[in-house]
């Protein structure tokens, strides 16, 4: 079978050995020279400054936010025709892992490339575009992006910011406070959503100008490098020619440039994660207990094993789906006037996997930071240690960028929405699975897949039982089954599961010559997710009646026995490979 990228939702219906995506042993000369460059701005630069940021120091992100557009850093997401780079997605992933060092600087960098420049880059008009792209790549002026409102986080459509035309209809009228605002405190212009009318949810481009109040910064647990502000409009003048997009489609920015924040989200996650693990191993050779070097015992193994098969998987699926994006793209000519139409179609096609890549990557990067700060001691509990500022700086990535609950929510939903509209091809599966699954262990042949043929089996079998689990509860709940958050909780587990040993396995064949070395944190995936899975099947056999369910995942744990997956031995493995080479080996 000839191989491919796929599209969204895909990874469900295909297996990984047939598909292609681009992997970190994939990349380019020219990815990896960007890589070096960024890495190298982030260890001179932003590491040694880290300290006086923390202390509320916003001129030093301002400053390191310039010198990071004099190096191209900013301009990377831009089209060329409007001084910017207009690099691939993949490039932009690596910057912002690279630079994904200290989490103040990080969300500054994120607020003006990201959420506060990539609106106008997606849905701006050419004078749009030429008017303020130049001056945002080059970080002449720096960008936010105002959503939140006091009353309105997560259901961002009840904002309450209106948008009047004046009289002579040459400007909008501004009303209204947001909240929570990053870069405020030194921002020349943000991307605001109010309601034209009063019930027309609207994008505009705001630049600094009379009736802009800012609230003094917010007092945060973390970030305390960042600028945070409330700004408030009162009788703001916007021309009319700063409207972004078209009226009442507001949505459709906020909500698209959310997918491609989730994913660069994810990035950085793997850029902070690689970061702490370097960290914990660096401490606890040098750090003895008991006449032994503390990274010498067990269960500290057993942590940094764990750490490594999680970044190992997050960083899969990041560039898995930074790729697929490009591939999306690769027959577009980047010149013409559609082409960042395109851009964001192929983003918006991969939202399930954004919003996976998003939960998955934050609270991959939490588990790690919070391993790294066991591994110190006491004494990642004090600030001159680096896990004590990442812990505060890492907890608001569960929040930001859609909570991991809205994101979980938009997994099984946008997922069961693509299988009914037969995006992907989930009901004729569905129709197979009961039967396939009453043979859990002998339905298919995976030999093809060598020294992971069990590993390949229990993905197959994963997949299969999660898609009849979801498609099963869609029939019985039918619309009641949006009310059912914690139904869908599980099955968005599930999913997750899923994706990542599947884009981790994946990997693997693009470099067959590395499976010596990727089979552990493979089988570790592979363990976590059997178990997840399972777990996750039996609670909804439990409330929902399924109890076929219950037989199946009884089924599906016999098979992780008789494949011989020994989790214990693997991370013991794992983690002598992560103290050899000093931190994250792959």
């Amino acid at each position: 079978m000839e191989k491919k990228y796929l599209k969204g939702c895909e990874f469900l219906v295909e297996e990984p050995i047939n598909t292609v995506a681009v992997y970190p042993e994939g990349f380019t000369e020219e990815h990896r020279m960007l890589a070096k460059t960024a890495e190298d701005f982030a260890e001179k630069e932003i590491l040694p400054n880290a300290p006086q940021m923390d202390e509320h120091n916003y001129e030093i992100a301002k400053k390191l936010l310039r010198k990071a557009g004099e190096l191209g850093f900013t301009a990377v997401d831009i089209p060329e025709k409007y001084g910017g780079l207009g690099l691939d997605k993949i490039s932009s992933m690596l910057v912002t892992e690279k630079l994904e060092v200290n989490g103040s600087f990080g969300v500054t960098f994120g607020a003006h490339t990201g959420i506060g420049t990539l609106p106008i880059v997606y849905f701006g008009n050419h004078e749009q575009k030429a008017k303020y792209l130049p001056d945002l790549a080059s970080v002449k002026k720096i960008s936010a992006y105002a959503l939140t409102e006091p009353s309105a986080g997560s259901d961002a459509l009840s904002i309450k910011t209106r948008a009047d035309l004046s009289p002579d209809g040459k400007f909008y009228i501004l009303n209204g406070t947001k909240q929570f605002i990053t870069n405020s405190g030194f921002a020349d212009m943000w991307i605001v959503f109010a309601k034209v009318g009063g019930d027309k949810f609207t994008g505009f481009i705001v630049e600094k100008t009379e009736g802009i109040i800012l609230g003094p910064e917010e007092k945060k647990m973390g970030l305390k490098g960042s600028s945070t502000r409330a700004v408030t409009f009162e009788d703001v003048k916007v021309p009319v020619e700063n409207l972004l997009g078209e009226i009442g489609k507001g949505h459709k920015i906020a909500f698209n440039i959310l997918n491609i924040g989730r994913l660069k989200l994810a990035a950085a996650a793997v850029g902070g994660a690689k970061r702490m693990l370097k960290e914990a191993v660096k401490y606890t050779k040098e750090r003895k207990q008991f006449n032994r070097p503390v990274s010498d015992f067990g269960m500290i193994r057993r942590k940094f094993g764990d750490m490594c098969a999680r970044i190992y998987g997050l960083e899969s699926i990041v560039y898995r789906i930074a790729s697929s994006i490009d591939d999306l793209l690769k027959g577009y000519d980047k010149s013409s006037a559609d082409y960042e139409v395109h851009v964001r179609n192929a983003i918006e096609e991969h939202c399930v996997e954004d919003s996976i890549a998003k939960v998955y990557g934050s609270e991959t990067v939490g588990m790690v930071i919070d391993e790294a700060l066991q591994c110190h001691g006491g004494y990642g509990y004090i600030e001159e240690y680096a896990p004590e500022r990442a812990y505060r700086d890492a907890r608001v990535n569960r929040i930001f960028e859609g909570t991991n609950e809205i994101n979980r929510l938009v997994i099984t939903g946008m997922l069961l929405r693509k299988g009914m509209k037969g995006d992907i091809p989930l009901m004729e599966l569905y129709g197979k699975c009961e039967g396939i699954l009453s043979n859990i262990e002998g339905y298919a042949d995976f030999s093809k897949y060598g020294d992971l043929s069990d590993v390949a089996h229990l993905l197959d079998a994963m997949k299969k039982l999660t898609v009849y689990a979801g498609v099963g509860a869609g029939m019985k709940y039918m619309k009641e089954l949006e009310e059912e958050q914690m139904l869908l909780e599980l099955l968005s587990n599930s999913l997750i599961s899923c994706y990542v040993l599947d884009s981790a396995v994946a990997r693997v064949f693009q470099s067959p010559e590395r499976i010596k070395e990727f089979i552990h944190p493979i089988r570790i995936l592979a363990w976590e997710g059997v178990t997840s899975v399972s777990t996750n099947m039996l609670q909804i056999s439990a409330y929902t009646g399924m109890k076929n369910l219950k037989d199946f995942s009884a089924s599906l744990l016999r098979m992780v026995e008789k494949a011989g997956l020994n989790p214990i031995e693997e991370k013991k493995v794992l983690s002598k490979i992560v103290l050899e080479r000093d931190g994250y080996p792959f």
